[in-house]
């Protein structure tokens, strides 16, 4: 069995706070118990949110607690190419369709819905471009459009057929590709998506254990499907527990008073601020 190689994945839009210390150190630990790699890599496809300081304000933190990476940094605004050919793959498999809506034209369209479909994460989007004529595609596209692309979940499921993914913590889970519908793939204004984004640089990066927060399980049903569809490695899986508040609401980069910057400016220690975070 290959060593596991493990990533943590902030994005640079602001401080760490304890959230992301933990999700670090669980990368961290999962790694080098079994001598393997900790990687970090920035999800900076969001150019309308990221700032330029944060990225070395994250190394800082990082190395300040003792959670030390190997090799350098990958930035996923690098990899723009490999998320462009991915998404054309897609295209060709005729798992993708342009998305013509604007944001206000989905959430009238649901409104619309008696009983709209919903998932973890809200309302689905309806499908109304799926069911666009390709003539009307086209057309709108040799107009000069510029589409978001969708994962046709239902035709990717029919080219895939079952699939399944194993957590560490809930064990073989079947993927339920209706789950979060017809994601977004690519954005209108950065050309990809976190989704696609994600399977595509674990691949590159050879991530074999994916460990990140109970909050994106949802989001690795999206994902199995995109590997296979992709015909990427398929890596395993821990989503650990969040990091919450004293009301129990998941840590945000809205908390400042518990960002790792706060709490070094405050006078503790790294140890200090290591023992406030939940046992792996």
């Amino acid at each position: 069995m290959p060593v596991p190689v493990t990533r943590f994945a902030p994005s640079p839009t602001g401080f760490l706070h304890l959230g992301h210390a933990h999700a670090a150190r669980v990368a961290r630990d999962f790694a080098k118990q079994s001598g393997g790699r900790f990687l970090l890599r920035f999800e900076d496809i969001d150019h309308t949110r990221v700032r330029p300081e944060y990225y070395a304000a994250i190394e800082e933190d990082l190395r300040w607690l003792g959670l030390g990476w190997d090799g350098p940094a990958l930035c996923q605004s690098d990899r723009g190419e490999a998320h462009a050919s991915a998404l054309g793959q897609l295209r060709q498999l005729g798992a993708a369709y342009p998305c013509f809506c604007t944001r206000r034209e989905i959430e009238e369209e649901v409104a619309r819905i008696t009983g709209a479909p919903h998932g973890p994460e809200g309302a689905l989007y309806p499908g109304t471009c799926r069911a666009l004529p390709d003539d009307e595609r086209q057309s709108r596209l040799a107009a000069g459009a510029q589409p978001a692309w969708r994962l046709d979940a239902v035709r990717a499921a029919e080219i895939t057929g079952p699939l399944s993914f194993t957590d560490l913590r809930h064990g073989l889970l079947p993927a339920d590709p209706a789950l979060l519908g017809d994601v977004v793939l690519a954005r209108k204004d950065i050309g990809t998506s976190y989704h696609l984004a994600v399977v595509v640089d674990d691949a590159f990066q050879q991530i074999t254990h994916v460990t990140r927060g109970e909050d994106l399980l949802a989001s690795t049903h999206v994902h199995r499907q995109l590997q296979a569809l992709l015909g990427l490695p398929e890596p395993r899986y821990l989503h650990h527990a969040l990091v919450t508040d004293g009301n129990g609401i998941r840590l945000a980069k809205r908390h400042d008073s518990l960002s790792i910057r706060a709490l070094r400016e405050g006078g503790l220690e790294p140890g200090e601020v290591m023992n406030r975070l939940p046992q792996a």
